[in-house]
């Protein structure tokens, strides 16, 4: 490191990121009590950093956009940016109130893990995540579990996101938070009172020390005509002449490098803002919308493919289905065939016997009615024999008239017994034939009508009306934004813990009730690049 100059190192470390965007991000370190940034033109060992080893240097954003979404160009810049955000908000270095930290955690989650998908993201696949700061869950009697429950709630709401998307959702939401990218200085006026000196990429902002949220005041770049650095005491001059002039000093010089820094950086930023961009920006410009294109293509393409794969499996399904039901109505049919079949032979057994029955029984009525006659002719010489053969004629008369009506009986059910069986045989057949039906295979046509999909390219025209129609879909959506966030408030709001408040905490009630913010205090800044051209003038030198 002894040679390399700090623009150098700064290459290095961005062409390993690949990021082009480079005037947001700088090399910060730590010294004594405070932090500073490496400069573009020294050598890395000539400036005031620790001479112990290893050398810890930081890459982090310097400078914070106004607009995320207008300024950010590559994905790599937005993924740093929400990265630092975040941190800085789990830190509670930046004030999150609790409804907007939950919808921000449902975003992060959604960057990491993708659509929510209740088969894969059960209830507790959160319960190792860092989401929301720990002031927010002390606020609340609220379990891991609840808070899980309405991150889920709110993950589940943005289906269909990328990872790109669902973070530049968060820098949006975040961006407007009161703390979002201003850096804080300890201060004191010419009265001697310690105040706080904001700056942030709209201008300079003065608090009370316990008030970080509001400013006393505020003096926006396009506002401020000049600033004057001499020693210890800084002088804030509006463009305004008849204004007052604001002056301010800080203790420690350290300090007012890095003020100056930060004010020159800030600056030429709000300007470059409004000027036309240049060639190289242009360029990245251009080559992030051909790949937001290709993405979509890409996108629209994966979608497709996972619509025909969800509607193969429908349709493999539904087939398999039928398959079970044809199966299901094969196995009845083969025991209803099994059950006639059955019944087929026992009627044709109770037939026979029927038969022989009946053969059995003629037989006797026969032989009955033999001995009848024989009777009749046989001579009975006394009266007793005559009264008990005539006892006997009767007894056989009436045996055989049984016989008779039990022959015919035998007959009647023999006929019944044949007329079932050959039910019973047409029934077997019946069942035989669904068998055969059940048991061939649809025509192939068949499935692959209900199989085939047809891919259709979309050209760009299209795309660009598409592109455009959710531009339109989702400035319908974010109108809906504030509502949600009143919505998660009201749903934990009964659940808070007033006692446990911090200062911000109630400040920002106050704020919110009141529908002031940092930004209250500002005019409306113009962002044309046509703006009128602002002079900082730094008349005297700082010797290091």
């Amino acid at each position: 490191l002894s040679w390399l100059i700090r623009k150098e190192l700064f290459d290095l470390v961005c062409r390993a990121l690949g990021l082009r965007e480079t005037w947001f991000f700088g090399l910060q370190y730590n010294v004594k009590d405070t932090v500073a940034w490496l400069k573009m033109e020294k050598r890395v060992l000539d400036q005031e950093i620790p001479k112990e080893e290893p050398i810890t240097f930081q890459f982090l954003a310097k400078f914070y956009p106004e607009n995320a979404e207008e300024e950010l160009v590559q994905d790599i810049t937005q993924h740093l940016f929400f990265l630092q955000v975040k941190k800085k908000i789990l830190d509670e270095e930046i004030h999150c109130p609790p409804e907007a930290s939950v919808l921000l955690a449902s975003y992060a989650v959604h960057a990491k893990y993708g659509d929510y998908d209740p088969g894969i993201h059960k209830p507790g696949f959160l319960a190792e995540e860092e989401l929301l700061p720990k002031r927010v869950i002390n606020l609340y009697q609220m379990t891991p579990e609840m808070w899980e429950e309405r991150i889920t709630a709110c993950y589940a709401q943005h289906r269909g996101r990328t990872r790109d998307e669902a973070e530049m959702e968060y820098l949006k939401i975040a961006q407007d938070l009161d703390m979002y990218g201003v850096n804080y200085f300890l201060i004191r006026n010419k009265k001697g009172t310690d105040l706080l000196l904001g700056v942030d990429a709209l201008g300079l902002h003065i608090y009370d020390l316990d008030n970080k949220l509001t400013p006393k005041c505020s003096f926006p770049w396009n506002e401020i005509r000049n600033i004057s650095y001499s020693d210890k005491e800084f002088t804030i001059k509006p463009l305004d002449k008849k204004a007052n002039v604001f002056k301010f000093n800080s203790s420690r010089l350290r300090v007012n490098k890095l003020i100056l820094q930060l004010c020159i950086g800030n600056h030429d930023l709000f300007m470059r803002r409004r000027r036309v961009d240049s060639l190289e920006v242009q360029q990245m410009k251009a080559q992030a919308r051909e790949e937001h294109a290709r993405k979509q293509v890409e996108r629209q393409r994966l979608q497709r493919e996972k619509q025909m794969r969800e509607e193969a499996e429908r349709a493999r399904n539904e087939l398999e289905r039928r398959l079970m039901h044809l199966q299901d109505e094969a196995q009845m049919a083969n025991d209803a065939l099994l059950r006639s079949e059955q019944t087929a032979d026992l009627l044709a057994e109770k037939a026979q016997i029927a038969e022989e029955e009946a053969k059995l029984l003629a037989e006797k009525a026969a032989e009955a009615e033999t001995e009848m006659q024989r009777i009749k002719v046989t001579a009975i010489r006394g009266q007793e024999e005559r009264r008990l053969i005539e006892q006997k004629m009767i007894q056989a008369e009436m045996l055989a008239l049984q016989m008779a009506e039990e022959s015919e009986r035998r007959a009647k059910e023999a006929e019944h017994l044949k007329q079932d069986l050959q039910e019973a045989r047409e029934s077997e057949r019946r069942a035989k034939h669904k068998l055969l039906e059940i048991m061939t295979p649809p025509p192939l046509s068949c499935i692959r009508e209900n199989l085939s999909f047809e891919f259709k390219d979309t050209d760009m025209k299209r795309l660009s009306m598409e592109i455009e129609k959710e531009k339109v879909e989702y400035m319908e959506k974010s109108k809906h934004l504030q509502e949600q966030l009143n919505e998660l408030k009201t749903e934990i709001e009964s659940l808070k813990l007033k006692e446990r408040e911090t200062p911000l905490d109630i400040i920002h009630n106050q704020n919110a009730e009141q529908g002031t913010s940092k930004h209250s205090n500002f005019k409306k800044v113009p962002n044309s690049r046509h703006g009128a051209q602002i002079l900082l003038c730094l008349p005297f030198i700082i010797r290091l």
